[in-house]
């Protein structure tokens, strides 16, 4: 019978090991995808001594790899068992749900994007870490293909801005304000349960037009949504808002001149517009129920999460 000493583990464990280097690829390329926004952040906060052809942000960025790699190589064996698991749910996602590889691509690439163009780039990753609340409820909640939602949105685009005349580029667009105009002219804020968070479908709001914000924002997405308007909804500090699609900055100097010249102009006379610009320089427009017109004032503007109905 054949004895395994120390010496004898010692030796089959390097055996192993050495049929396995992927180990260290696999560590190491998690090591860069980690290091990239960790660097953002530090080239962001530390002041720069101005070093001939940067090499100290050269330096920062070998010490900040090192360290990440050191550690999570380390810590290889869990972190390796938890990239399988990760990589099965993606494959299933893929399969069968609405998160895929192409999705963790986007959103890695948009985090990079945001936090080179944000003086707190800590805040972005922090906003990307947070799950968007109530995500899976509010997705549902908003029925966009409910004939009782679309016959509403119908109804919104005939009773206002019909007779506008002109602007064919837009009429979308206006269509989507006529919406907004019926809704806000008619919600009234009421509070969830206490303890509670009640998520309103469509068409429940539609029974009453009240509820809270999240009520609102679902049924203003969704009676968007069903005309072909592109809405989202913004998560912040005990708020949710939703918001719509206007495109290019040329765009939305045109939204700008309707808003103020044709279809709201005593509630925007003398006001700015509030919207957002994202990651792919596209304009999104405030809908809130605070809002009196399209872009009116944001309620609470910090983003915490965004979640695109497109």
């Amino acid at each position: 019978m054949i004895q395994f000493n120390k010496t004898n583990f010692n030796l089959v464990k390097a055996k192993f090991q050495l049929k396995k280097p992927w180990d260290r690829f696999v560590i190491f390329f998690l090591s860069i995808l980690i290091t990239i926004p960790l660097f953002v952040v530090l080239h962001q906060n530390l002041i720069d001594p101005q070093w001939y052809f940067n090499i100290d942000r050269i330096i920062l960025f070998i010490l900040v790899l090192v360290l990440v790699y050191t550690l999570l190589y380390t810590l290889r064996t869990i972190i390796i068992i938890c990239l399988a698991l990760y990589f099965l749910l993606l494959i299933y996602g893929s399969l069968f749900g609405n998160f895929s590889f192409n999705s963790v691509f986007d959103d890695y690439n948009s985090m990079l994007y945001s936090m080179n163009n944000n003086p707190f780039p800590q805040d972005i990753i922090i906003a990307k870490l947070l799950p968007f609340p109530n995500k899976n409820e509010i997705i549902k909640a908003i029925e966009f293909e409910n004939p009782k939602v679309r016959n509403f949105a119908i109804m919104a685009t005939t009773k206002h801005f019909e007779n506008i005349k002109g602007y064919p580029d837009y009429r979308n667009l206006i269509q989507c304000f006529a919406v907004f105009k019926e809704i806000n002219s008619r919600w009234h804020y009421v509070n969830d349960p206490k303890n509670g968070d009640y998520i309103a479908t469509a068409h429940e709001s539609l029974m009453y037009f009240s509820g809270d914000c999240d009520d609102h924002s679902i049924l203003m997405a969704a009676s968007i949504k069903s005309i072909g308007g592109t809405p989202r909804l913004i998560h912040t500090k005990g708020h949710i808002y939703p918001e719509i699609l206007i495109g290019t900055m040329k765009d939305l100097e045109k939204a700008n001149y309707l808003i103020k010249n044709v279809l709201f102009t005593e509630e925007s006379r003398n006001k700015q517009l509030s919207y957002h610009i994202d990651e792919h320089n596209q304009v999104w427009l405030n809908l809130d129920y605070t809002a009196k017109y399209p872009g009116g004032p944001f309620l609470s503007e910090e983003i915490l999460g965004a979640l695109t109905l497109d």
